[in-house]
């Protein structure tokens, strides 16, 4: 390793203890002197002691990092035990946390830069935020609680020994992606929980919504839907997330296919423009109602329905394989019955295949790829539609079917007609 390396990989390995030292210099601040066991100085000192005993270890070898190490450790322990004894306080959290910077001063000497900076400014914020999180988790109940570690363990345990390919003859279940949907489901819901408990009813589903939509528009609209069961309520509301989660998918589909291939840009604009005024309008209409009537309050007393995420994961699987069994049936008459098939499901994967195919010189033209990708939005459109009011009910259904999403898909067609006859 060369001078200056060496140099300035110190001088980031003090920069890390005095990044740490000035959070917990600044909260002990008001301590007298000498009655602290740690502070700027020492923490700036043990974060350049770590980076000297990572630069003795690529010499000397690890095993000299590991007593080094331990000696540190032992040392800065006992003085955080004679604080504690002065002042009847009883905490690890600095002690941890200078054990930490010795490490991270090693790291960012002997191993790898970026992870050992971006680990001292995730332990600055952790140190920082002591009250905020303190406060937080006493706010929190113990279906809240008992919901993220479920949510957790599907995303994270069960998740990755799920198996990634398809299970039935025709190739088009997939677990891995039904357990996936599942998760995006419950998530949404569970964003949406946190959401109206932090900004109000209404925020709280807007932001839920637009969130939503830029992850799934219809893992959303399932999301909504079934929460307006037993709170007939809060349809309107709930039908106007749904339109604005259907308004972002629009916009996300108009930019996947213009980074990809901007010759789609002036097939794909008015249609999906027009479309997604009307959303925004019809939206807005159903909130400024929501406001002008007052109705029962939004409540949502499952943090996380898993039962209700798996069952409408397992009806979208469903629906999967009935699409594939249609297109097999009907034979493969060309990429607009594929286009359609898919839309059921899932824009994204039409957008992307089609703007690539009409880009990449396959003998795709840009008007088919920007019809196909049309008829994909349209019908998912009318997919959601039927899907609010299955799992919603009735006034879900009529609302968000009636008018939003179908008047939307008539204000792009009204647009995409005359552009069509025009050639």
């Amino acid at each position: 390793m060369e001078t200056n390396e060496i140099i300035s990989r110190l001088a980031v390995a003090l920069a890390i203890g005095l990044l740490v030292g000035l959070e917990r210099g600044w909260r002990t601040r008001d301590e007298r002197e000498h009655q602290r066991a740690a502070g700027l100085r020492t923490f700036a000192l043990s974060g350049l002691l770590g980076g000297v005993a990572g630069l003795l270890a690529l010499e000397f070898g690890g095993v000299l990092l590991g007593f080094l190490f331990a000696g540190f450790a032992a040392t800065f322990a006992l003085f955080q035990w004679l604080e504690a004894r002065l002042d009847d306080n009883v905490s690890a959290t600095t002690a941890v946390a200078g054990m930490l910077v010795f490490l991270l001063g090693a790291l960012a000497v002997a191993g790898e830069l970026v992870p050992a900076v971006a680990a001292a400014v995730a332990m600055t914020l952790l140190l920082a935020l002591r009250e905020h999180l303190h406060r937080w988790v006493a706010m929190l109940t113990w279906p809240e609680i008992r919901a993220v570690l479920t949510l957790a363990a599907m995303s994270f345990l069960l998740l990755p020994v799920i198996p990634d390919r398809t299970v039935d003859p025709w190739g088009t279940v997939n677990p891995h992606e039904i357990w996936l949907l599942a998760i995006l489901i419950a998530g949404i819901s569970f964003a949406g929980y946190v959401a109206v408990r932090a900004f109000g009813e209404r925020s709280g589903i807007m932001a839920m919504a637009a969130a939503g939509g830029l992850v799934s528009s219809t893992a959303t609209t399932l999301a909504l839907a079934q929460m307006e069961k037993g709170q007939p309520g809060s349809a309107r509301l709930l039908s106007a997330g749904i339109l604005v989660s259907s308004n972002v998918m629009l916009v996300r589909v108009g930019l996947v296919a213009l980074g990809l291939n901007p010759a789609l840009l002036p097939r794909l604009a008015l249609p999906l423009g027009a479309a997604a005024l009307v959303l925004l309008a019809a939206a807005l209409l159903l909130v400024w109602r929501t406001r002008r009537r007052a109705g029962p309050a939004l409540t949502i007393d499952n943090p996380l329905a898993v039962g209700t995420a798996l069952s409408l994961a397992a009806v979208m699987a469903a629906v999967m394989l009935a699409a594939e069994l249609a297109r097999r049936w009907l034979g493969d008459v060309g990429v607009l019955i594929v286009a359609a098939v898919s839309g059921v499901v899932d824009v994204d994967a039409v957008t992307i295949s089609m703007a690539r195919l009409s880009a990449g010189g396959a003998g795709l033209d840009a008007a088919t790829a920007a019809l196909a990708i049309l008829v994909a939005v349209g019908v998912n459109t009318a997919s959601k539609a039927v899907l609010a009011g299955w799992v919603g009910g009735r006034v879900v259904g009529g609302i968000v079917g009636g008018v939003g999403l179908l008047a939307a898909a008539a204000a792009g067609l009204a647009v995409l007609w005359p552009l069509a006859a025009a050639g």
